[in-house]
């Protein structure tokens, strides 16, 4: 009988992980050191918590990101059957209740009887031991296992600076000022998903004066900070020029206030938090500023004049390793093949990334388990080719990733020819492609499936 596979943090990596290989039928020990270790930015104990944004991106058919969605349904995921069952509107987006999701993924694997879950913090990488281990600590991974990677890979310690954006109050929100509606009207199911607050240009010209001016959080940590630049601060957008807000976060492009028929100069969105609409969240507007700061900016905001915070934007450190020094295409580190990386700390950026990684590290820790070959996905596939980056990139400044159609094989000449002005086509035939090499595996490896 294998000894059991250990795995290493509950965020989103390690319980799909564990899930994974309990459904191999093998036993599985899940560490978690939160409440014996606290994070900056954890707010429960709870396995899969969400902690900068309720939004799994865009479920549009054709796109990157439904494409490793649709490849994680297709193999049994555990986090996407969950989110499906917690959905709340979000436009085009698969939006979640966050507290409904991790609750969810909690019972999931709590309820799983080969999972036995050890609430204690791991500090090193048992290189000397012969157990199959995946570490998935995530982004926010303490100070004493972070160190312990960082001497055991010979390499220095990778990070960047992620950001959180504020919650408020639903009953706060002024809506004789803000209006419902999504961009261009899209939404799945045809409703008005998101609260807008729509500025005119002498408003956005005073709130980005006060923004520019306002104090920031200061620390050793934000002298020379290293920002994800998928995840800006707003006052970092703000600082490259006076329009960076109205063609990002603030882009107006696309709202019309149904009770004028026009547009704004510029618009905030807010996007419902949980089931009951009780919170929304205000959309790209993670910042590092204090937070009575925050408060008065927010506050500048047309219809959030009188609004109340459930909880304010801030900015925390987030671990990752230099994967393609470290990792093989099949998630395992090329030095000691028993101990494979999953989730964000893997090289990785967002969360359905790293559900997909611990699945494949889920599926690959049983095969070793086993005495199996690991596998590794076809690169047609969006897991596919997440692996070959952070296993094949230059190892020179790397960069964690989400998983885009640059990623992915380049269409062929054919397919550039017959789509060469439709993008859309031939990104639709790309996860198409995608799909099918999915499928084929699968049949393949039936056993794993």
């Amino acid at each position: 009988m294998p000894r059991p596979i250990h795995v290493v943090g509950a965020g989103l990596a390690g319980p799909e992980a564990a899930i994974q290989i309990a459904r191999h039928g093998l036993a599985c020990v899940l560490h978690e050191m939160r409440p014996v270790q606290r994070t900056p930015a954890h707010e429960t104990d709870a396995f899969g918590e969400l902690v900068c944004s309720n939004s799994l991106k865009t479920e549009t058919e054709g796109s990157a990101p439904w494409l490793l969605k649709e490849e994680l349904r297709r193999m049994g995921s555990m986090s996407m059957r969950i989110a499906a069952g917690v959905r709340i509107p979000g436009g085009t987006a698969l939006t979640v209740d966050r507290s409904l999701f991790a609750r969810s993924v909690t019972a999931a694997v709590e309820s799983e009887p080969l999972i036995e879950i050890k609430r204690d913090e791991v500090k090193d990488i048992p290189i000397d031991r012969d157990e199959v281990w995946i570490i998935a600590t995530g982004p926010l991974t303490s100070d004493a296992l972070a160190g312990a990677i960082a001497d055991r890979t010979g390499r220095e310690r990778l990070y960047f600076h992620d950001a959180i954006s504020p919650i408020v109050d639903a009953e706060t929100i002024d809506m004789s000022v803000a209006y419902r509606g999504s961009r261009y009207g899209h939404s799945i199911d045809g409703s008005s998903d998101y609260v807008n607050c729509p500025f005119t240009r002498e408003q956005y010209q005073r709130f980005l004066a006060e923004l520019l001016a306002a104090e920031q959080h200061r620390s050793p940590d934000f002298d020379n900070p290293n920002y994800f630049e998928g995840c800006l601060p707003i006052e970092e957008i703000a600082r490259r020029g006076p329009d960076t807000l109205r063609f990002g976060p603030m882009k107006p492009v696309g709202l019309r206030d149904p009770r004028t028929g026009r547009g704004a100069y510029a618009v905030v969105q807010l996007r419902q938090e949980d089931a009951r609409a009780g919170s929304y969240n205000i959309v790209g507007f993670q910042n590092h500023l204090k937070y009575g700061e925050q408060k008065r900016l927010l506050r500048m905001i047309p219809g959030l004049e009188r609004a109340e915070f459930l909880r304010f934007g801030q900015i925390h450190r987030n671990t990752y390793i230099n994967a393609p020094a470290l990792l093989l295409p099949t998630l395992q580190w090329n030095r000691h093949a028993n101990i494979l990386f999953a989730g964000q700390i893997s090289g990785v950026e967002g969360y359905v990334e790293s559900m997909a990684t611990g699945l494949m590290a889920g599926w690959n820790a049983a095969r070793l388990s086993r005495g199996e070959t690991p596998l590794q996905w076809p690169p047609a596939t969006a897991h596919g080719s997440l692996c070959r980056y952070i296993s094949g990139a230059s190892p020179d400044n790397y960069q964690p990733a989400n998983i885009t159609f640059d990623l992915l094989p380049p269409p062929s000449a054919e397919l550039k020819r017959k789509y060469r002005k439709q993008k859309r086509e031939r990104r639709r035939h790309q996860c198409e492609l995608g799909l099918t090499a999915l499928d084929e595996f699968l049949n393949v490896h039936q056993a794993a499936a």
